[in-house]
């Protein structure tokens, strides 16, 4: 237990220095597993101060240790909803779940935008560690941005979530989101949909609330996939 107040405790003290990441942090935290011959179709919405960003998405396994996934994103800005960028995602498991004491991968992302030369490359290590019905999960991200119509940047961003397993259909959460324009916490609900054998709906739904002036007021997110 004081290992654990200790490692959450710690986080949170860090996340400031982490929190320099442009715009929402607020997206969804990443686990570091990847499962053989999965298959899924992603659907997105971060929406606050009635501005959304949406993603669409399609990934498949490669191997039982690399996941690879492709994006079209689109933003609503002032009722107008366009085409803002597309997105190229890979994801390493790197070691076995539980062979350490805390679960380890990496994810890598290259997005070019639709509607100016901008260009953005983004790493995050991921952590997972269980407590008995607990799960805690955090990621720490580094992301460089550049192109003619942008200042060259590197920035950090850090999302962590703790989860209660009350049961395979809902599982209770608490997510953590931190960037230069977002202090965000709040309640999440999660869980899965089996069909049959590999075939699942898996859905996420939350409200962060905004900490400090930077940050809005509310942010709500929704996420669904289909594995298959």
């Amino acid at each position: 237990m004081k290992y654990r107040v200790m490692t959450v405790t710690g986080a949170l003290l860090i996340a400031p220095i982490l929190a320099q990441a442009d715009g929402s942090a607020v997206d969804k935290v990443y686990h570091p597993y990847v499962q053989p011959l999965e298959k899924e179709v992603e659907w997105r919405m971060i929406t606050a101060e009635g501005d959304s960003l949406q993603k669409l998405s399609y990934g498949q396994s490669l191997s039982d240790r690399l996941y690879v996934e492709g994006y079209l994103t689109a933003s609503e800005e002032n009722d107008n909803f366009r085409l803002y960028s597309y997105e190229l995602e890979a994801k390493w498991q790197l070691t076995e779940q539980g062979e350490y004491a805390i679960d380890w991968g990496l994810v890598t992302e290259l997005e070019k935008s639709n509607i100016r030369d901008q260009w953005e490359a983004a790493t995050a290590l991921l952590m997972e560690k269980e407590w008995g019905d607990w799960v805690g999960a955090a990621n720490l991200w580094l992301e460089y941005e550049w192109g003619n119509d942008i200042e060259e940047e590197l920035e950090t961003a850090l999302s962590m979530q703790a989860r209660y397993r009350l049961s395979p259909m809902f599982e209770p959460a608490i997510e953590y989101y931190a960037g230069d324009e977002t202090r965000a916490i709040g309640p999440v609900a999660l869980g899965d949909v089996r069909f049959s054998a590999g075939k699942k709906l898996h859905w996420e739904t939350g409200i962060l609330f905004g900490v400090g002036k930077q940050s809005p007021d509310a942010t709500l997110r929704f996420l669904t996939e289909f594995e298959f």
